[in-house]
This record gives C-alpha cells, sequence and structure tokens, in this order.
C-alpha cells in the first residue's frame, strides 16, 4: 500500500447524514482554492452508473466539469471501473472494519508494516488510490489545492488517512435530538423523486453514536480532526468559517456571507442533501422545529442512547 502523500488537501466532512454537512459543503466550496465535490463515496453508483444529476443541474456524464475529471483520473469513467470501486468498499470500507483500520494507522504511523492479511492491504491500497486520483484530477480541473468531500463515513476517513492521503477530517456535530427529528421525515430526492431514506430514533441514535464514536477514534490517531457544532455554525458562521479557514490553510475571502445570509455559487457536487443544486441566496438560520415538532417521548429515547457524547458535545439533557 503506498504511503505517498497526496499534493492535493482533502477536507473531509464527517458525522452522521442530516447534520449540516451539505450546507458546510457549500460555504466551504465559496472559499477561495476550495472546491466542494459533494458526497464522493457515492460517485461510483449514483454518478457513474446511475447518470444522476451533477449539483449543477447536469447529469453525471454531461457535466465538463466530472468529464475532465474522469478523463484526468481515470482516462474516462467505466462501468467496469465504478463496480470495482464499490466491490471494494464492500470489503474494506465499513464501519465494522473501523477496529481493523485503526490498527492499521497505528501501524503505519508507527512504521511497523506488520499487517496481518496482505491481500486486504493491497485491496485497501487499491480503494484509496481511486479516491486519490479523483481528488487530485478534481483540484487540477477546479484550478485550486484544496477539495471537500462530505461523504460523511468515518471508516471512509480511516481509509484515506491509513493509506497516506492529506486529510483534514472536519467533525461535524448536531444536537442528536434534532438529528433523530431530521431522519423521521420523509424526503423526496430530487434526482429522481424517490424518498430518501428514514429511520427510527433508535436507529438514529446507535448511528450518531458510532460516526460520532469512530471520528473521536481517528483523532486519537494523531490524524487533524477539527469539530464545528451545526448550532455555532448557524449562529456564527462568520466567525466558524474563519476558523476553519485558519485551521485549513486557506484565505477566508468571505464576500459571500451577508446578514444572516450566503449567496452560494454552482456547484459540481455529485450527492447530497437537496440543498446542493441551491444557486443564491439562502438564509443562516438554525432549524430547531424538532423542539416542538418531536413527541417528548422521542427525545427522553435519544437522549437516554446518546447521553454520554451530548455531554462532551455541551448538548443540555433538558431542553431551556
Amino acid at each position: 500500500m503506498s504511503g505517498r502523500p497526496s499534493p492535493t488537501r482533502v477536507v473531509f466532512l464527517g458525522g452522521l447524514g442530516r447534520s449540516g454537512t451539505t450546507l458546510l459543503e457549500r460555504l466551504l466550496g465559496e472559499l477561495p482554492g476550495c472546491a466542494a465535490l459533494g458526497e464522493v463515496v457515492h460517485l461510483w453508483a449514483r454518478g457513474v452508473l446511475a447518470d444522476e444529476s451533477c449539483g449543477c443541474g447536469e447529469p453525471f456524464h454531461a457535466c465538463p466539469f466530472w468529464r475532465k475529471v474522469g478523463e484526468r483520473a481515470f482516462g474516462g469513467w467505466s462501468a467496469g471501473q465504478a463496480e470495482r470501486v464499490l466491490a471494494l468498499r464492500a470489503r474494506v470500507d465499513r464501519t465494522r472494519r473501523i477496529p481493523a483500520l485503526r490498527r492499521l494507522l497505528a501501524e503505519e504511523r508507527a512504521g511497523a508494516g506488520a499487517w496481518r492479511s496482505p491481500a486486504a492491504t493491497e485491496e485497501l491500497g487499491e480503494y484509496a488510490t481511486a479516491y486519490r486520483r479523483l481528488y487530485e484530477a478534481a483540484a487540477e480541473t477546479a484550478g485550486g489545492p484544496v477539495v471537500v468531500d462530505s461523504s460523511k463515513h468515518a471508516s471512509l476517513a480511516f481509509c484515506l488517512a491509513a493509506a497516506g492521503l492529506d486529510v483534514h477530517v472536519v467533525h461535524v456535530v448536531r444536537d442528536p435530538r434534532a438529528v433523530a427529528h431530521s431522519w423521521r421525515r420523509r424526503v423526496a430526492r430530487p434526482e429522481n423523486g424517490a424518498p430518501m431514506m428514514s429511520w427510527s430514533p433508535a436507529r438514529t441514535s446507535l448511528h450518531w453514536l458510532a460516526q460520532n464514536l469512530g471520528l473521536e477514534l481517528l483523532a486519537r490517531e494523531g490524524v487533524p480532526v477539527t469539530r464545528v457544532r451545526y448550532e455555532d455554525l448557524l449562529d456564527s458562521p462568520a466567525r466558524t468559517l474563519r476558523r476553519l479557514a485558519a485551521v485549513l490553510g486557506v484565505r477566508p475571502g468571505l464576500g459571500f456571507l451577508g446578514d444572516g445570509a450566503a449567496e452560494l455559487s454552482t456547484a459540481h457536487t455529485v450527492s447530497g442533501n437537496p440543498m446542493r443544486f441551491t444557486v443564491g441566496r439562502i438564509g443562516l438560520t438554525r432549524d430547531d422545529g424538532w423542539r416542538t415538532g418531536a413527541p417528548p417521548r422521542q427525545g427522553s429515547l435519544v437522549t437516554a442512547l446518546t447521553w454520554p457524547l451530548m455531554l462532551r458535545y455541551d448538548y443540555p439533557w433538558r431542553l431551556s
């Protein structure tokens, strides 16, 4: 497995969906030198194979940006290549494999190289290489050194870090009671009208714990991880973005921010929340409808399941 450092810097937004990652990605994509790519983990199935729409509105294969990326990275997109990456993902990129990925990451950083399964190491290397080539081609096409991937999954962040990519994880958290309320909603996907996945509060709570704990483990292994709370981002967007820009080493050009709003340009995002298609002015206000819209029993259940991390992230037990 190659440990060659990538000249492209990858900002990886981690956390559980419905936590504000798409919004943060769109805002980061407006910073000078940054290109928002969407949820790259879904590019292979939804973009290459299903030809779903890019954030610019064009089908994936008709989008000039992604066509150039595919040509630079792989000599063009192919179904066989996408299916191979998806097969590798099923083998190496899963939440249940985080303990093994953590051991590999620790060994790589210690220079031990004592990974028990050469075949697994080769598969991880091949999987991460596909992302490395894609990121580098996207940065070259966009004309900037930084790409933003909002794939969220802690396991993919482990894969990228273990393979030696220059990745900085932005750990996005939101009050789990708000996340659980959002996951209960029925939302249609704008690409095809099909309903987006919905989860029960209990299932959401377990996924919230798994993803956030996975990212906590990643930070313990020395990977750069910066935490951002959804609530802080919406309460103080300029301050939050300035802090992130300083940490990520990019210029804090915030001219797109106004009084409680942001002006978004077209983004070539391959998957994500429907707001990835939004162009123009958007309001930056917290969605706190869960405080009155969620049944009290639901909030109590989520609190009981997630309270240790709730306290760590400064979310109160009781609602004010």
